[in-house]
This record gives structure tokens, sequence and C-alpha cells, in this order.
């Protein structure tokens, strides 16, 4: 279940990127909550945000907010940071009924080693991370916990093999890969580039083709141009006496 927490703030008169900026300079922080017919926008304690968000790591929090006096329960959806110093900048939250559902994104983690990996000798690949759900915001975790241990190679568990608890409805297509178990991928060689490199060297190869080209014309080539060719003469016999 979603921790709860209970946070105090105050309403925020002013809004823009001036007046967040001043706020900050004070020590709050601006933020806003989104209810199902306005928003709100409210200022918080940086120092208690900071240190709430600090001791709580889950992704679906649920926070009493204390607005002057009215209690407003509500999920806390972003928390936007200062990319070079990492302080808060805003924060965005979503007032909830604890009885109304409500949807959420929720982490997967994998258990389990996986058949196909310790008795094949197969990689496991975790294909998707998080699936959406809808449920209460009692019901909310940080995580649902998949056992792929029977996962064999060449196999792939999808979306709707996924056991949930009846008051989770999965609202992921059913056909989405979740993980998988693949063969190792083998290094592939290059047949003529070994076979180059097996190959004896040649030693004075270009020589004898420089050479070559310099070298008189084969018996009965043609001549080259420019060069006439030798008529042979006929040698007379003597004539009988």
């Amino acid at each position: 279940m979603a921790k709860e927490i209970k946070l105090s703030a105050s309403k925020r008169e002013t809004s823009g990127t001036s007046a967040s900026k001043a706020l900050r300079r004070t020590g709050f922080v601006p933020a806003v909550v989104y209810g199902e017919k306005a928003a709100r926008s409210i200022k918080i304690n940086g120092r208690d945000f900071g240190s709430m968000i600090t001791h709580n790591s889950s992704e679906n929090l649920i926070v009493d907010l204390d607005v002057e006096g009215e209690v407003i329960k509500a999920l806390l959806r972003e928390v936007q940071h200062d990319v070079l110093a990492g302080h808060v900048l805003h924060a965005d939250f979503l007032e909830i009924s604890m009885t109304k559902k409500m949807r959420v994104t929720i982490s997967i983690e994998l258990k389990g080693e996986p058949a196909g990996v310790s008795q094949q000798g197969g990689i496991l690949e975790h294909l998707l991370r998080q699936i959406e759900v809808e449920c209460l915001p009692g019901d909310l975790v940080d995580s649902f916990e998949v056992d792929v241990s029977e996962l064999g190679l060449g196999k792939t568990m999808m979306v709707r093999d996924i056991k949930l608890d009846p008051k989770y409805t999965v609202l992921t297509a059913g056909d989405v890969a979740l993980a998988t178990v693949v063969v190792p991928r083998e290094e592939k060689v290059d047949e003529a580039a070994v076979a180059a490199a097996a190959a004896p060297e040649v030693i004075g190869k270009k020589k004898e083709e420089a050479t070559a080209e310099g070298a008189a014309p084969a018996k009965g080539a043609a001549p080259a141009k420019g060069e006439k060719k030798e008529e042979k003469k006929e040698e007379k016999k003597p004539a009988k006496k």
C-alpha cells in the first residue's frame, strides 16, 4: 500500500516565473493541486518537502495536504528539479478520493531465474518496465513482482500472462511483450578477411609486375604501334651443278 504523509501548505496568490523565483528565495516551493473542477495554487515549505521526497522513494505517494486547515487527499504526480543545482523548482499534486478508482503506472520487477537461462544458457531480456492499471488509492503499491522462473529459451512472457489480484484492472494491452529469453549472440567471422590474413605474402610480386611492363612482347604477339615488322629473308640455296 502507498504511504500516506501529512504536509502543511498555504494558498499562493501570485503566479508566474518571477513570482515563483521570489517564492523560492524565501524557502518555499510553488505547487499546484489539480482537482476535478479546478486547480489550486499553493506553496510548501521547501525543507519539509525536500525531506519528504528524500525519505520516500515511492512513485505513487499519497499526501494529506493541510492547506490552512483544509485537508486535501492528494497524489504526488510530478516534481521538477533544477538541472544544475538539483533543488526543487515545482510540484504537482492530483486531488483524489479514497473510494474512487484511479489510473496509475506501476513498475514491474522480475523475480526468479528463468529455466531458459539456468538450464539452456539463454539471456533474459526485460522488455517492459511499467504497466498502467486502475485501482483504488488505498491499493497502490510501489511495484508488481512477476515470476519468470518457468520461462524457457525462446519463450516470451506477455502482459496478459501477469497474474494480479482482481482489485487491479490492467489497462496496458495484453499482447505487449514483458520479458523474453533469447539465444546468446555469436560474433560473426568474416571468412574472406580470415582467408586473406592466412594467405602467404608473395615477396617481389610488385617488382615482377613492374618489370613485366617493359618486357619484350611474347612470341607471336602483335608489334607495338609504330614498330615495323621485320621481314624474315629466305636464304637462297645454291643451285646444283
